[in-house]
């Protein structure tokens, strides 16, 4: 499969950031600017907005892998975005982090329970926000092709790990889907396109990635 292969964070990329995109979302410029300066130290590209709106935009041009996300914001809140987010297939794993001044346990639940991988209080360590980052990244996996490092987000690694375990086996388009409430499958079929452009020479006529018809989706490594 023109040499891929899984990477942990020890391998090729290592380093806190490795090049991943953040989206940080705050209506404070000064709390977001100060966000982006320290992220960017840690090796991050970080990208900022100021409201759901110019986020929203920004989500569906850019594949983001983390979202830092302020829940008290004028308009659209942190936790309407965060539905927003899990809604969208193109954005529906997209790990979301949100940040807040209140410390209300049940504003921690309904962040949560809306689909935030993890939620900070404010004020807080900026030391603490990017170990958090960390750890929420360090389940992705790493590809080489062709000796370039490719990026898979979560859904991605965990799609291509179901795939390999029943290597050269149709697997039915449903069972690949961790949402139940994507009865139309539009989010594996999206993540299949991504893959195909990131382990495929020619995406269009897939070599490893092949779509088996009236069922799903099959590996065939080398």
């Amino acid at each position: 499969m023109s040499d891929a292969r899984p990477y942990g964070r020890s391998g090729p990329i290592a380093g806190p950031g490795a090049g991943r995109h953040l989206l940080v979302v705050d209506d404070d410029d000064r709390i977001r600017e100060l966000l982006k300066e320290f992220l960017a130290r840690e090796g991050y590209r970080v990208t900022g907005a100021a409201h759901a709106a110019a986020a929203k935009r920004m989500m569906e041009l850019i594949e983001f892998d983390l979202v830092v996300l302020d829940v008290m914001m004028p308009g659209e809140s942190g936790f309407d975005l965060t539905t927003w987010v899990r809604s969208k297939a193109e954005t529906s794993k997209t790990p979301v982090l949100l940040l807040t001044a209140r410390g209300d346990p049940d504003d921690r639940i309904e962040g949560l329970s809306r689909g935030a991988d993890d939620y900070m209080s404010k004020p807080f360590d900026p030391r603490e926000l990017a170990l958090r980052v960390d750890a929420i990244l360090r389940r992705r996996l790493e590809l080489s092709k062709d000796g370039k490092p490719q990026r898979l987000t979560e859904a991605e690694a965990q799609l291509l790990k179901t795939l390999a375990i029943h290597a050269h086996s149709a697997v039915e388009r449903m069972s690949l889907s961790p949402d139940t409430a994507d009865i139309t499958g539009r989010a594996v079929d999206v993540q299949v396109t991504r893959l195909r452009r990131k382990l495929e020479a020619d995406p269009k006529n897939p070599r490893y990635l092949q779509t088996v018809r009236g069922v799903g989706y099959m590996l065939a490594p080398d």
